[in-house]
């Protein structure tokens, strides 16, 4: 399997929970009657986000994305002598 770094650089205009979710009794199903978290937008870049957040007189913030370490793995790692965990098969 493998991590890719598809989509990974487009800007996502979500929308703040308006109204609380609630617990249906009977089944146990979450709900909300806010229909505006079921909308995520994308953008190409943050300036075009902003401007149509403003276009549309929504309030936003920018969360600025972090950067993503991934360190070099390899299968065979997991059969070497000098493990530093023991095999837990």
């Amino acid at each position: 399997m493998q991590s890719g770094k598809a989509k990974t650089h487009l800007w996502v205009l979500e929308f703040d929970q308006q109204a609380p979710r609630v617990i249906d009794p009977l089944m146990g199903y979450t709900g909300s009657g806010d229909m505006q978290q079921q909308v995520k937008l994308s953008f190409e870049t943050c300036e075009a986000a902003q401007a149509y957040a403003k276009a549309n007189g929504i309030a936003y913030r920018v969360i600025e994305p972090k950067e993503a370490t991934r360190k070099a793995v390899s299968y065979s790692d997991n059969f070497r002598y000098s493990r530093t965990q023991p095999w837990t098969h």
